[in-house]
C-alpha cells in the first residue's frame, strides 16, 4: 500500500493548469517540516463514516439487531449487513405465537428451523422474542379453547309442553315414582338455568323406582320425531326412556350416539345429550317415562330448556328466498362481495351454528359499514309493501357491528339499522318492508369492525321464521378457563424453548406486562385487536411466575431470561411498577435474570429521564438490555441537522448505558431494524427514518454515533485523514 505524504504534486499540477499568462510560479522544494500533509485536511463526515469498522468490533457486550425474517432469508445485501455488524439477531414477528401457531394449535417450526440453519452458518446467535405477550397472538385459536359450548336448539317447534316444568307446578307431568324427590331447581341447568332434579332413594333398584312421566304429545302418524335432552348426575348413574303409545314401549336405543343400542345409558358429572328418534306410534299421542332408578342414591339433573320433541317430517311453511342459506354444500354459490380488502370463505366443517358449515366474512381494517359487503341476488324482486322476516345465526371473533339492506340495481336500499354481534352464536330476527318493488338484492354490510364473522342459516321470507327452542350456551367456569389457557401456555413455552435451546441464548419470556401508570395489565380492554390475547386475564398475576418457571425448566442454564417493556424512560411510574413486579415474581419462586428496556425514543426524549432510568435499572442488580433501540425523527426525509442530532441521541444513550450500568450487568444492546428502507417499516414506524442505514443501505451519521457510543470515544479521532489507494 502506497501513501501520498505531501500535496506538492497537487499544487504543481494546479499551477500548470491554471497559471496566470503573465506570471509563472517557480517550483521550489520546501523543507519537510513545512510540508502540508493530508492529515491536516478536514475529512468530510461521509468519508469518516465510511472508514468505520463493523459495529460489533467496538464493544465487548452483545450487540444485536431486530430483523425481518423474509429479508434476512432472501436479501443477500441485508443479510450481509446483519452478519457483519451484529452478534445477535431478534426476529421482529416470525417467532411469535400468531406467526407460528395455526388454527388447531399446532406449531409450524419450519420457517424458524430454516432461519436457524442460516444463522448457524454465519455464526450469529438468536434472541427469542417473545414467549408471553398480549399482542401478536393467535387469539382466534386461544379464544376457541375457552369459547362457550353452543348447543343448537331444535330445528322446529317443540311438541313437548314444558310449561309445567317452567312454572314448577309439574302440571301435566306425572311423578309416578318420586324416589327421594323430583323438583325444579334454579342454577343447575346447562347455562345456569332451570333443571329437573331427580334423586334416587337409598333402596332404589329398578329403572322405574325413580320415574317422571311427560304429558301426552300429539303426533302425526308416519312422521318421525326426534327426542333430545341433556342430563348429568352427581355420581355415575344409569337411565332409560320408556314409552306409552309405541309398538315397542321398552326399546333399546343408541341413546348417546355411540353407535351401539342398549337398554340404558350411562350418566356422569358432565353434561351429555340423550338424542334418539321414534316413529312406531299406535295412537294420536304418545308419552315418555324418564326411568332413573337403576342405582340408589344418585342425583340426576335434566336441563329444562334442552328438553324437546320435534316432528322431523313436519311440512315447511317457510319459503326461503335465499337458495344457498345453510352452506352445507360447502360453497358460497349465489353469494359474492367486495370492499376494504375483505375476504369471504366457507368455514371448516363443524364451525357452523349446527356443527356444519358457515359463511366466513373477514374485514381486516375499520371502515364504514358499507365499505365491505356480501350480497345475494334474488330470482325475483321483492314486493313493495310486504313485510319480510330476515333471520340468521351469527357470531364474531370480537364484538362487531353489522347491518343488512334490501337493495335495487341502482343501489337504493332499505336498511335494518345497526346490529350488534357478540362472540357466541345468536339468532338475529328482523322484519323489513321494501319501499319499492325493485329490491332484488340482500346485502350484509360489515366494514365497520375489523373482525371475522361467521354466518349461518340465512332466511328471507314473507312467512314466519321457525325459531325452535333456540341455542343453549354453556360458559366455562373461571377455573376451567384458567386450566385450559394454562395448558396452552405451557405447551407453547415448552415446545419453543426446548426446540431452540442450543441456538437461542436469551428470551423475552414476558413482554410488556405493565400499564403506563405502573399497574399490571389485567386484560380487561373494551376493543382488543384481532390478535390480542391477554394471558393475565385468565391466569392472574402469577402468569409471569409460571412463564419464567417453565422457561427456566427447559432453557440452558446459561440462557438469560428477560422481562421486557417500553416507555420506561418516559414514565418512572411504569419503571417502578415493572421493578416491583419483578420482585413479586421472584418472591413466588421464579427467577428473572434481566430487564429489557425497549427505548423507542425521539430527539425530544428527556435525557434526564434516560439517566434516571438506567440508574434505577442498575440498582436492581439484574442484567440490563436495551432491547429495541431506535430514534425517530418524524420524517422520512430528514435534514442534515436532524441526522446529526439523531446520531448524538444514539451516542448519548449508549454512553449512558456504559457509564451507569455496571459492566457485569450489561447484557447488551439491540438496534431495532437495520435501515430506513420501506420494506422494514410496513408495520413499524412507516414514513420514518429511525435507523443506522438509509433506505439505500448506506451508513447514516447515526452509524458513527452508535459506533462512538459503543467504543466510548470518538473513533474518528484516530483517523489520520491520509487517503489510501
Amino acid at each position: 500500500m502506497k501513501q501520498l505524504k505531501a500535496i506538492s504534486v497537487f499544487i504543481l499540477c494546479t499551477v500548470l493548469l491554471t497559471g496566470c499568462e503573465r506570471e509563472i510560479m517557480e517550483w521550489e522544494e520546501r523543507p519537510e517540516d513545512q510540508q502540508i500533509t493530508t492529515a491536516e485536511l478536514p475529512l468530510e463526515l461521509e468519508e469518516k463514516i465510511a472508514r468505520y469498522e463493523a459495529l460489533k468490533t467496538y464493544t465487548d457486550y452483545i450487540l444485536g439487531v431486530g430483523i425481518i425474517l423474509d429479508l434476512y432469508m432472501n436479501d443477500e445485501l441485508y443479510r450481509n449487513i446483519v452478519n457483519e455488524n451484529f452478534d445477535e439477531v431478534t426476529v421482529g414477528y416470525a417467532m411469535k405465537h400468531a406467526a407460528m401457531v395455526n388454527a388447531e394449535g399446532e406449531i409450524n417450526f419450519q420457517p424458524i428451523d430454516d432461519f436457524v440453519a442460516l444463522t448457524n452458518e454465519a455464526g450469529v446467535d438468536i434472541y427469542g422474542h417473545t414467549l408471553v405477550w398480549h399482542a401478536n397472538q393467535n387469539a382466534s385459536y386461544l379464544n376457541s379453547l375457552i369459547a362457550p359450548t353452543v348447543i343448537p336448539g331444535s330445528s322446529g317447534s317443540n311438541a313437548l309442553d314444558l310449561s309445567g316444568l317452567q312454572d314448577g307446578s309439574f302440571t301435566g307431568w306425572g311423578k309416578n315414582n318420586p324416589g327421594d324427590g323430583i323438583t325444579i331447581v334454579e342454577g343447575e341447568g346447562l347455562a345456569g338455568g332451570e333443571a329437573i332434579e331427580l334423586i334416587a332413594s337409598s333402596g332404589s333398584a329398578n329403572a322405574w323406582d325413580l320415574q317422571l312421566a311427560t304429558p301426552a304429545i300429539p303426533v302425526v302418524a308416519g312422521n318421525e320425531y326426534e327426542v333430545s335432552f341433556y342430563i348429568r348426575s352427581d355420581q355415575p348413574g344409569q337411565g332409560r326412556v320408556s314409552f306409552v303409545g309405541l309398538e315397542n314401549n321398552y326399546p333399546w336405543k343408541d341413546w348417546l350416539g355411540t353407535g351401539s343400542q342398549t337398554e340404558a345409558f350411562e350418566t356422569t358429572s358432565q353434561w351429555q345429550q340423550v338424542k334418539f328418534t321414534v316413529n312406531d306410534f299406535t295412537a294420536e299421542t304418545f308419552a315418555m317415562n324418564l326411568d332413573l332408578g337403576y342405582i340408589p342414591g344418585v342425583t340426576y339433573y335434566i336441563d329444562v330448556d334442552s328438553f324437546s320433541v320435534v316432528d322431523l317430517d313436519a311440512e315447511t311453511e317457510v319459503v326461503n328466498l335465499i337458495g344457498n342459506s345453510d352452506f352445507e354444500a360447502g360453497n358460497l354459490d349465489g353469494w359474492n362481495g367486495w370492499g376494504n380488502s375483505s375476504t369471504r370463505a366457507v368455514s371448516a366443517e363443524g364451525e357452523g351454528y349446527d356443527s356444519g358449515y358457515a359463511m366466513v366474512l373477514t374485514n381486516p381494517t375499520e371502515a364504514q359499514l358499507w365499505e365491505a359487503q356480501q350480497l345475494y341476488t334474488f330470482d325475483e324482486p321483492l314486493e313493495a309493501g310486504t313485510e319480510y322476516t330476515i333471520s340468521f345465526f351469527i357470531k364474531a371473533d370480537s364484538p362487531a357491528t353489522i347491518q343488512f339492506q334490501l337493495q335495487n340495481p341502482e343501489y337504493a336500499a332499505d336498511y335494518s339499522g345497526p346490529i350488534e354481534v357478540g362472540t357466541t352464536w345468536s339468532q338475529v330476527v328482523r322484519t323489513i318492508t321494501p319501499t319499492t318493488d325493485d329490491r332484488n338484492k340482500f346485502v350484509f354490510d360489515f366494514g365497520q369492525t375489523a373482525t371475522t364473522l361467521y354466518i349461518d342459516d340465512v332466511v328471507v321470507t314473507s312467512g314466519e321464521v321457525a325459531t325452535g327452542t333456540g341455542p343453549v350456551i354453556i360458559e366455562m367456569s373461571e377455573e376451567e378457563k384458567a386450566e385450559v389457557i394454562g395448558e396452552a401456555m405451557e405447551y407453547w413455552i415448552t415446545e419453543m424453548v426446548s426446540r431452540y435451546t442450543d441456538e437461542v441464548t436469551g428470551w423475552d419470556v414476558v413482554n410488556e406486562p405493565m400499564r403506563e401508570g405502573g399497574s399490571l395489565r389485567d386484560g380487561n380492554v373494551t376493543d382488543p385487536a384481532s390478535d390480542d390475547f391477554y394471558w393475565v386475564k385468565y391466569l392472574g398475576k402469577d402468569y409471569a411466575v409460571t412463564a419464567f418457571k417453565l422457561a427456566r425448566e427447559h432453557a440452558e442454564p446459561s440462557d438469560v431470561l428477560f422481562i421486557n417493556d417500553y416507555n420506561l424512560e418516559a414514565s418512572m411510574a411504569k419503571l417502578d411498577g415493572l421493578i416491583e413486579y419483578v420482585n413479586y415474581i421472584e418472591s413466588q419462586g421464579a427467577t428473572v435474570d434481566g430487564i429489557g428496556t425497549q427505548m423507542h425514543v425521539t430527539l425530544n426524549t428527556s435525557r434526564e429521564n434516560i439517566v434516571e432510568m438506567f440508574q434505577k435499572l442498575a440498582a436492581t442488580g439484574k442484567m440490563i438490555k436495551i432491547s429495541e433501540l431506535d430514534v425517530r425523527l418524524g420524517t422520512a426525509s430528514p435534514t442534515m441537522d436532524q441526522l446529526i442530532a439523531q446520531a448524538d441521541m444514539y451516542q448519548f444513550i449508549l454512553d449512558s448505558f456504559s457509564e451507569i450500568v455496571p459492566a457485569a450487568q450489561q447484557y447488551g444492546v439491540t438496534i431495532w431494524n437495520v435501515s430506513d428502507n420501506p420494506q422494514e417499516h410496513e408495520y413499524w414506524l412507516p414514513d420514518e427514518s429511525p435507523n443506522l442505514w438509509n433506505a439505500d443501505y448506506e451508513r447514516k451519521p447515526a452509524y458513527k454515533g452508535v459506533a462512538d457510543g459503543l467504543a466510548g470515544r470518538d473513533v474518528s479521532e484516530d483517523f489520520t485523514g491520509d487517503l489510501e489507494f
